[in-house]
C-alpha cells in the first residue's frame, strides 16, 4: 500500500514542482505562463523521464479546456451568442476550410495520397482553443474585435469536431464506404440528440436544481454541484462523439443570464487555472524528441508549412473582417499554430492505418512546436506592429510639423485614467495617453487625444510618447506589478518626471512609496469619503461641516499612512501606529465637537439675551 501511495503522490509532486519553477521563470523572461507550462512538460517528460506517458494524464488535462469553455459560455448571453452566429458559421468555416485547402494543395502537389492529405490538413487547420483563450485572458483582449473573432473561429472548430472525426474512417483506405456512411449518420444523430438534451434540460432543470442546492447554504456543496454540472455535460457530449468543451460551453451559455452566474465563476476559476496548466504540461510531455531527432528536416518542413500557410490565410481574413490593425497580430498568431484537436485526429488516422507511428510522431511534434512558438511569435508581432504604426504615423505627419510633446503622460486609459484626462482637458491642458486597449484608443483618437498603442512599461514606448521631455507621469494602470515597474523605470530613466500614481490598496501605496512616488491616491478612498459625507448630512449635519470633517479625516489618514511607511515588515509596530493614530484622531474630533457645541450654545445664549431685551 505504501508503494501505491507513493506512486500516487509522485505525479502531483512532479507536476506542481515543475510548474512552480518553470512558470515564474517564463513570466520573468516575459514569455508568458503558457510557454512555461509547455517547457515544464517537456522537461519532466521527454527530457528527464520523470513521468511515464499516459493517456489518462491527457484526458484529465483536457478538463482544463472544458472548464475554460464553460466560463467563456457564462460570459455570453444567448442573445449575444445568437448575434455571433454569422461570424461563427461564416468566418469560422472560412478559416477551417481555407487553411485546410491551402495545406491540402501543398500535400497533393508533393504527391501524397489525397485521402491522407485531406485528413492531415483538417487536423493541422484546427487551432488551440486553450492557448488562444488563455492568451486573450492574459492580455485582457476578450472583448476586442480580435478576441470575439478568435472565439467565433474556436467555436466553429469545436462544432466541426464530429464531422471531421467521422470523416477519418470514411476516408481510410481499409475502411468500407458504406459502413462509414452509416457511422456518420449515427454520429450526427447522437450529436443532435446530445445538444437537444443539454439545451432543453438546461432550460427546464438547471436553474431549479441550482436554486434547490443553494438553499442548503453549504458553499462546498454548491462548488461540487458546479463541477458536477460541467463534468456531466462534458461526459454527455463525449458519449455522443462531440467535443467535451462544446458541451460545457453550451451549459455555460444557458446559465449566462441566471442569478448564479457569478457564484459559478468564482467557484470554478481556481480549478480552471490548475487544470489548464496541467493541459499545457501534458502537451509538452507529448512532444516526442526521438521522433524529432530522427527526422528533423521533415518536422521543420511541416512546422514551416503549417505556420506560413495559415498565417497567409488568416492575414487575408483579418483584412476582410476589418479587424483593427493593432489587433491583427493577435488574431493571426493565436490561430496560426496547430491545436490539441489535431492530436486526436492524427491518433485516429494511425488507428485506421492511414499514417504510421513515425508520421504521427512528426505531426504531433510539429503541432507541439507551433504551440511552443506562440508566445515568441506574439512578442515579435507586437514589436513589428509598433514599428509599423510608428512609420505610418511619421508618413501621415510628414507634410505637417509634429505637435509639441505634451508635458503630461497618462499611462492607462481606463475609468481612472479617463477621469484624469478629461479633468485636464476641461482646464485647457492636453495630455498624451498610453494604452494597449485598441478600442479605447480609437475612441480617444476620435475626440482628438494624442494616443499611443503599446505597453507603457516598455522603455522605447515611453521615449516615443515623449517621456524624456515631459514633466508629469500619471500612472493609472490596473495591474499592480506593472504599475510598480513603470514607477521604478521612470525614476531610473526619467528623473525629471514627477509621478502621480493610482494605488489599488494600502500595500500598493507602500510599494509605490518605496519606488519613489510621493503623489499617490488610493482609488476607492475619496469615493468612500464622499459616501461618508452623504451619511453625515443625512444624519442632520450641515453640508459644509460634513465636508470639513471628511477633509480632516483625509489629512489625518494620509499623515498616519506616511508614518507607517518606514515600519513595513514590523507587524507589531504597524498595529501600534494604527491604533495610536485612530486614538489621536478620535480625541481630536471629540475635542472639536465639544468646542463647537460650546460655541453654538454661546451663540444661542446671545440671541436669547438680544431677543429678551425688547420685551
Amino acid at each position: 500500500m505504501s508503494a501505491g501511495h507513493g506512486a500516487w503522490l509522485q505525479l502531483p509532486l512532479v507536476f506542481l514542482g515543475a510548474a512552480v519553477v518553470a512558470v515564474p521563470l517564463a513570466r520573468w523572461l516575459r514569455l508568458g505562463s503558457i510557454l512555461g507550462y509547455l517547457v515544464a512538460g517537456l522537461v519532466v517528460g521527454p527530457v528527464l523521464g520523470l513521468v511515464p506517458e499516459s493517456a489518462a494524464i491527457a484526458e484529465v488535462a483536457e478538463l482544463g479546456v472544458v472548464l475554460m469553455l464553460f466560463l467563456v459560455g457564462l460570459e455570453l448571453e444567448p442573445k449575444r451568442l445568437w448575434a455571433m452566429r454569422r461570424p461563427i458559421f461564416g468566418w469560422g468555416s472560412v478559416q477551417l476550410l481555407g487553411c485546410a485547402a491551402a495545406l491540402a494543395a501543398v500535400g497533393i502537389a508533393l504527391g501524397y495520397p489525397w485521402r491522407l492529405t485531406v485528413v492531415v490538413s483538417l487536423g493541422l487547420a484546427m487551432s488551440s482553443t486553450a492557448v488562444a483563450l488563455a492568451v486573450l485572458a492574459e492580455r485582457n483582449l476578450g472583448r476586442t474585435t480580435a478576441g470575439e473573432s478568435i472565439l467565433s473561429v474556436a467555436l466553429l472548430q469545436d462544432i466541426a469536431a464530429i464531422p471531421v472525426l467521422a470523416l477519418v474512417p470514411v476516408l481510410a483506405i481499409s475502411g468500407a464506404p458504406d459502413d462509414g456512411d452509416g457511422q456518420t449518420w449515427l454520429a450526427a444523430a447522437k450529436a443532435i440528440g446530445a445538444i437537444v438534451v443539454i439545451i432543453f434540460g438546461g432550460r427546464l432543470l438547471l436553474r431549479p436544481a441550482l436554486r434547490w442546492i443553494a438553499h442548503s447554504k453549504t458553499p462546498e456543496i454548491f462548488t461540487a454541484a458546479a463541477l458536477l454540472l460541467v463534468l456531466g455535460t462534458a461526459s454527455l457530449m463525449q458519449v455522443a462523439g462531440l467535443s467535451m468543451a462544446l458541451g460545457a460551453f453550451l451549459a455555460g451559455v444557458l446559465l449566462a443570464e441566471s442569478e448564479y452566474r457569478r457564484e459559478l465563476e468564482t467557484d470554478l476559476e481556481p480549478f480552471k487555472g490548475l487544470l489548464l496548466g496541467l493541459f499545457f504540461i501534458a502537451v509538452g510531455m507529448g512532444l516526442d524528441l526521438k521522433a524529432v531527432a530522427a527526422q528533423p528536416g521533415f518536422v521543420a518542413a511541416l512546422l514551416l508549412a503549417l505556420l506560413s500557410l495559415k498565417i497567409v490565410v488568416l492575414a487575408v481574413m483579418s483584412k476582410l473582417m476589418k479587424i483593427p490593425l493593432v489587433e491583427r497580430p493577435a488574431f493571426i498568431i493565436l490561430l496560426a499554430p496547430g491545436g490539441e484537436f489535431g492530436f486526436v485526429v492524427f491518433q485516429l488516422a494511425q488507428g485506421n492505418g492511414m499514417i504510421d507511428a513515425a508520421q504521427n510522431s512528426a505531426l504531433v511534434a510539429a503541432v507541439a512546436l507551433s504551440l511552443a512558438l506562440t508566445p515568441l511569435l506574439l512578442t515579435g508581432g507586437d514589436r513589428l506592429m509598433s514599428q509599423k504604426l510608428a512609420r505610418r504615423g511619421l508618413n501621415k505627419r510628414a507634410e505637417a510639423p509634429p505637435p509639441p510633446p505634451s508635458p503630461i503622460i497618462i499611462a492607462g486609459s481606463g475609468r481612472y485614467g479617463q477621469v484624469v484626462a478629461r479633468m485636464l482637458r476641461a482646464n485647457g491642458i492636453e495630455a498624451t495617453v498610453l494604452d494597449h486597449d485598441s478600442e479605447a484608443i480609437e475612441s480617444l483618437r476620435r475626440f482628438g487625444w494624442t494616443v499611443y498603442y503599446g505597453d507603457a512599461t516598455r522603455l522605447d514606448m515611453l521615449k516615443t510618447a515623449g517621456a524624456a521631455t515631459a514633466r508629469i507621469l500619471v500612472i493609472a494602470i490596473d495591474d499592480i506589478a506593472q504599475s510598480i515597474k513603470l514607477a521604478e523605470m521612470a525614476r531610473e530613466h526619467f528623473p525629471q518626471l514627477t509621478v502621480v500614481a493610482r494605488a489599488r490598496n494600502v500595500q500598493h501605496y507602500y510599494q509605490l512609496h518605496e519606488a519613489g512616488v510621493r503623489h499617490i491616491e488610493r482609488e476607492t478612498f475619496d469615493a468612500a469619503l464622499m459616501s461618508a459625507r452623504s451619511v453625515l448630512e443625512l444624519t442632520g449635519m450641515e453640508p459644509h461641516a460634513a465636508r470639513r470633517q471628511a477633509m480632516r479625516f483625509r489629512r489625518h489618514n494620509i499623515e498616519v499612512l506616511d508614518r507607517m511607511v518606514p515600519l513595513q515588515g514590523d507587524e507589531g509596530a504597524l498595529i501600534a501606529a494604527a491604533r495610536l493614530g485612530r486614538q489621536q484622531f478620535e480625541e481630536l474630533m471629540a475635542a472639536e465637537r465639544e468646542a463647537e457645541d460650546a460655541h453654538r450654545k454661546a451663540q444661542r445664549g446671545g440671541w436669547d439675551r438680544q431677543d429678551a431685551g425688547p420685551t
